[in-house]
C-alpha cells in the first residue's frame, strides 16, 4: 500500500511540480505602488561615465550628443488626462543572457503584466538560448498559460540562455534583422556586465542605422559585482547568498560537533568576493579571505596557507582542531605569485607557441619566477591551470580547486611547524566548492519581488522609447511598496578597460571596497571569529513569516541603510 506522500508525490509528478513550488506559483510578489497608478517617464539627474567621459561620449554619439551629459529617468506620477497608459500595443523582445540567476522568470512576468495592464493587446516575444536565439531569430511567444508555470520559479529554462555576444559587425547585423523582420518596439537584455555592455553597443548601433528597435538592459549577476549608486545590486545575489550561507552554516554544525576537521569552502565570485563577503557576515566562519584585499596588500598564495596555519595552531592550543574557511573562487588570480604565474600562461597559451600536453616545455617558456612555481604545483593542478579558456583567452579558475591547493600548502606549513616543536595539534582538512547550488533555487522574496520590479521597469522604459538604458529599482531600504523606478544610462555605468590587447568601453565590476560598511564590519569581527567558536546557520530560505522572509541581505543593508534590516514591507529593530 503506497503512503499518503508518495501518491501526492506521484500524483502531481507529471508536472514535475512540488507542493512548495505549487504554492511559490501562486505567490503574489510586493511591487512598487508607482506601477498601479498614472504615470510617466521624467529625466532627473546628470550622470557622466566612470572615466575617460569624452572618449566613451566620441564612440557612442548617438546616445550621448556626441559630448552627454547624460540623465537618470524616473517613473512619476502624473494625471490621468497625460498618462500614456492604453496608447497602443507593442512588440517587446526579451533575452537571457549569461549565467543562470535566481528570479529571471520574474524579470519576464513583471514585463509581461506591465504590458498587459498598460498596453493591452502587446506581443511578448522570447529569444531561446541567448544571444544566439536573437542573432539567429529562434524565438516564441510568450503566453500568460505558459508564463503562470514559471512565476517565482528559479532557473532560466523558460527561455534558456547562452553567452555569446552580439558585438562583431555582422553579428550587429543580425541582431537587426531580426528585431526588423519581427518589427520590435523594444528589446530586453538581461544579463551581468559584459551582456548590458553589449546592449549598449546594440542599442547605439541601431540607433546609427535608422533602426526603431530600442534596448534596454536588466542587471542580473549573482555574484553581485554590477551595481553603482543608481543600482543597488544585481538579481540573483540575495539568493544564492542565502543558499550559499544555508550550506555553510549546515557544514559549520558539523564541525563543531566532529570537532577533528578543517572546511575549505570556495564560493562563486571571480572577480569580486561580495559572495563571500555576505556568507561570512550570515555565518562566521573562522576566516574568510576577500580577493581585493589581498590584491592590494600583494601577498603570494604561501601568505595565506601561513596566515590560515597560523589560525588552526592557535585554536589547536585551545584544544579546537576544527574550523571553516571561505575562499572566492577568484582568489588564485589576487594573489601575486600566482597573479603573475597565470598572465604568463594566458599570453603563452594564446601565441600557441608551446604545446600545453608538454608541460617540461611549458615550464622552459615560463619566467624563472613562475617556472619554479609551476613545477612546484602536482601534474593535476598543471593541468588545471592549462585547461580550457574563456572566451578572453583566460584561465577558468573555475575549475581550479583552490581550497584544495591551500589544504596541501597548509599541510605543508604545519608539517614542518611540528618538525620544529611549535604545532602539537591535529589538522585534517576537507574542501568543498559551492557554486552551481546557488543559480537556480526558489528566488527569495526579496528576488522575487525585486526582479519583478526590474521586469515592470523594463516595460516602461521601452513603452517610452528609451534606449540604452538599464531598468533600475532603488530606495530599496523602504518597503517594496516605496521602491522608486527608474533607467540608468548604460554609458554612465562605463569605463575604457584593458581587454584583448586594446581599451574598450565596457560596464565597470563593482568590487568589494575594503573602506566599505559590509567590508568594515567583517573586519571588526573577524579576529574574535578567528579563536571562538561564533558559528551561525541561518538555515534554508524562507517563504513565510514576515520577519524571517521578507528580509534582504546583510550587506544592502549595511551599504544603504545604516545597518538596519532590509525589509520588503516594515522593518524589525535588529537582525535575527
Amino acid at each position: 500500500m503506497k503512503s499518503r506522500v508518495l501518491a501526492g508525490a506521484i500524483a502531481t509528478s507529471s508536472d514535475q511540480v512540488s507542493d512548495l513550488q505549487l504554492e511559490r506559483l501562486n505567490h503574489t510578489t510586493d511591487a512598487p505602488k508607482i506601477l498601479k497608478v498614472p504615470h510617466a517617464l521624467v529625466d532627473g539627474e546628470e550622470r557622466n561615465s566612470m572615466n575617460n567621459d569624452e572618449v566613451i561620449c566620441s564612440l557612442f554619439p548617438h546616445l550621448t550628443g556626441d559630448q552627454g551629459p547624460v540623465h537618470l529617468v524616473h517613473l512619476e506620477q502624473c494625471d490621468a488626462s497625460v498618462d500614456p497608459k492604453n496608447s497602443k500595443p507593442l512588440r517587446v523582445g526579451l533575452v537571457l543572457s549569461g549565467g543562470q540567476a535566481a528570479g529571471g522568470h520574474n524579470v519576464i512576468w513583471g514585463l509581461y503584466e506591465y504590458l498587459r495592464h498598460r498596453h493591452p493587446g502587446s506581443t511578448l516575444i522570447g529569444f531561446l538560448d541567448g544571444p544566439r536565439g536573437v542573432m539567429e531569430k529562434r524565438y516564441k511567444e510568450i503566453t500568460a498559460e505558459e508564463l503562470n508555470k514559471f512565476r517565482n520559479m528559479g532557473g532560466f529554462h523558460l527561455l534558456g540562455s547562452g553567452r555569446d555576444k552580439i558585438e562583431k559587425p555582422e553579428q550587429l547585423a543580425q541582431a537587426a534583422a531580426s528585431c526588423t523582420d519581427l518589427e520590435l518596439d523594444g528589446l530586453i537584455v538581461v544579463g551581468g556586465d559584459d551582456s548590458n555592455t553589449n546592449a549598449c553597443i546594440l542599442a547605439e548601433n541601431f540607433l546609427a542605422q535608422g533602426i526603431t528597435t530600442t534596448v534596454v538592459g536588466v542587471p542580473k549577476t549573482m555574484d553581485g559585482d554590477l551595481k553603482c549608486a543608481d543600482v543597488p545590486i544585481s538579481f540573483g545575489f540575495d539568493t544564492a547568498c542565502k543558499v550559499f550561507s544555508e550550506l555553510v552554516g549546515n557544514i559549520m554544525v558539523d564541525s563543531a560537533s566532529a570537532r577533528k576537521y578543517w572546511h575549505f569552502i570556495r564560493l562563486m565570485g571571480r572577480s569580486a568576493s561580495h559572495v563571500t563577503l555576505e556568507v561570512a557576515l550570515q555565518t562566521h566562519p573562522n576566516w574568510a579571505f576577500i580577493s581585493e584585499e589581498l590584491a592590494s596588500s600583494k601577498i603570494s598564495l604561501k601568505d595565506v596557507a601561513n596566515k590560515v596555519a597560523d589560525i588552526v595552531s592557535a585554536r589547536a592550543s585551545a584544544g579546537r582542531n576544527y574550523g571553516v574557511v571561505l575562499l572566492p573562487e577568484g582568489l588564485i588570480e589576487n594573489v601575486h605569485d600566482f597573479a603573475t604565474l597565470i598572465s604568463e600562461l594566458n599570453d603563452l597559451m594564446a601565441s600557441g607557441t608551446v604545446d600545453s600536453e608538454d608541460l617540461n616545455q611549458v615550464a622552459a617558456a615560463l619566467s624563472a619566477e613562475s617556472s619554479e612555481l609551476f613545477t612546484s604545483l602536482s601534474v593535476g593542478f598543471q593541468r588545471e591551470f592549462l585547461g580550457d579558456r574563456d572566451p578572453h583567452g583566460n584561465v577558468q579558475v573555475s575549475h581550479i580547486e583552490t581550497e584544495k591547493l591551500l589544504i596541501r600548502m597548509v599541510e605543508t606549513e604545519l608539517a614542518n611547524r611540528t618538525a620544529a616543536g611549535t604545532f602539537t595539534g591535529k589538522f585534517n582538512g576537507v574542501g568543498h566548492f559551492f557554486g552551481y547550488e546557488g543559480r537556480c533555487a526558489l528566488p527569495s522574496n526579496f528576488d522575487s519581488a525585486y526582479c519583478f520590479s526590474l521586469g515592470a521597469a523594463a516595460g516602461a522604459l521601452s513603452a517610452a522609447r528609451k534606449t540604452g538604458v538599464m531598468a533600475a529599482v532603488s530606495d530599496l531600504h523602504l518597503p517594496a511598496a516605496e521602491w522608486r523606478v527608474g533607467g540608468v544610462p548604460l554609458v554612465s555605468m562605463m569605463h575604457m578597460e584593458h581587454r584583448s590587447g586594446k581599451q574598450k568601453p565596457v560596464i565597470a565590476k563593482a568590487l568589494v571596497e575594503l573602506e566599505g560598511q559590509p567590508m568594515s564590519a567583517y573586519k571588526a569581527l573577524r579576529d574574535h571569529w578567528a579563536l571562538h567558536d561564533c558559528f551561525r546557520s541561518p538555515g534554508p530560505i524562507q517563504f513565510k513569516g514576515h520577519q524571517w522572509a521578507d528580509i534582504g541581505s546583510i550587506t544592502l543593508a549595511l551599504e544603504i541603510n545604516n545597518g538596519d534590516p532590509i525589509m520588503l514591507k516594515d522593518a524589525p529593530q535588529v537582525y535575527v
